[in-house]
């Protein structure tokens, strides 16, 4: 089962934090990483679907997804493992 992004129901949402490497540097982008999460919310695979052009912030947005938690997805009640593709954008605006 693939959901879109907007469909993503966090119970832990995930913690961006922005490296102070990339502050200094002025990097900037957004980050899409493909999830595959089990049953019960929790993400099983994480790995970047497209970069932000910047080391830093890609390994930060895999580790905060890697610590985020889903509400489970169910289907006529029972709950399933899905996958998505999830934004994160890091901007210095």
């Amino acid at each position: 089962m693939t959901l879109a992004a907007t469909d993503l129901r966090y119970t832990v949402p995930p913690a961006q934090v922005y490296p102070r490497t990339s502050v200094r540097l002025g990097e900037q982008g957004t980050v899409l990483v493909r999830l595959v999460v089990d049953a019960q919310g929790l993400p099983t695979q994480v790995s970047v679907h497209k970069s932000s052009g910047h080391a830093r912030l890609d390994e930060q947005a895999l580790q905060a997804l890697r610590a985020a938690r889903f509400a489970p997805y169910t289907r006529n009640g029972q709950a399933l493992p899905w996958t998505a593709i999830a934004p994160l954008e890091y901007s210095l605006e």
